[in-house]
């Protein structure tokens, strides 16, 4: 029996931490084959952006938010600044704000001499998202060995989960040294970031 790591299944800056919109976004942000346009500005881009992770099951206001965050200039928006820009209610912003800070690709930030919350895209936000992937993976493991349990190791369903379990207890072990090669190339001189 392989050893399962074990993971906080809180996530860290996601208060709450609700695992299951954290899996669907990594499932959308990590879609291959995405039809995309060139774009004549970036806020075309931008919308364009949304609607490919719209198409692919983001909410549509969540991802429109998200886009506008990527793409500002603005060290940090509003809420009010991002419903003037999506031309959207302050409910739906409030929404979709509250669901990108849940997952950490956003985060409120103070700002001095304002009482309005502003929001900007986190330093490291994709890093962040793949860290905080290890609890879906962890809880894939834990759901392979209780299958094997319930199947036996020699059933037909206990090789396919024993094929599952070794498949994320791999990919657990490697995310480690990848964000560790991520921070060393993101912080190399002359890195675009």
């Amino acid at each position: 029996m392989s050893r399962i790591p074990t993971v906080p299944t809180r996530l860290p800056g996601a208060p709450g931490s609700n695992i299951l919109k954290l899996q669907r976004l990594v499932k959308i942000l990590g879609m291959k084959g995405i039809p995309v346009t060139e774009a004549a500005d970036p806020n075309e881009a931008a919308e364009q952006l949304a609607l490919v992770l719209a198409s692919h099951g983001l909410q549509r206001m969540t991802a429109r938010v998200l886009a506008i965050l990527l793409f500002t200039e603005q060290p940090t928006m509003t809420m009010g600044e991002l419903a003037d820009q999506l031309q959207a209610s302050s409910g739906a912003i409030s929404g979709a704000t509250k669901m990108l800070t849940s997952v950490g690709l956003a985060e409120r930030v103070p700002a001095p001499a304002s009482r309005r919350d502003h929001y900007r895209l986190r330093d490291d936000a994709w890093a962040l998202l793949f860290t905080n992937q290890n609890a879906v993976i962890s809880a894939m493991l834990a759901a392979a060995e209780a299958g094997i349990a319930a199947t036996g190791h020699d059933s037909v369903a206990g090789r396919r989960l024993i094929q599952m379990r070794d498949f994320y207890a791999l990919l657990l072990s490697e995310i480690p040294a990848l964000l560790t090669r991520w921070h060393h190339q993101s912080r190399a001189p002359g890195a675009a970031i």
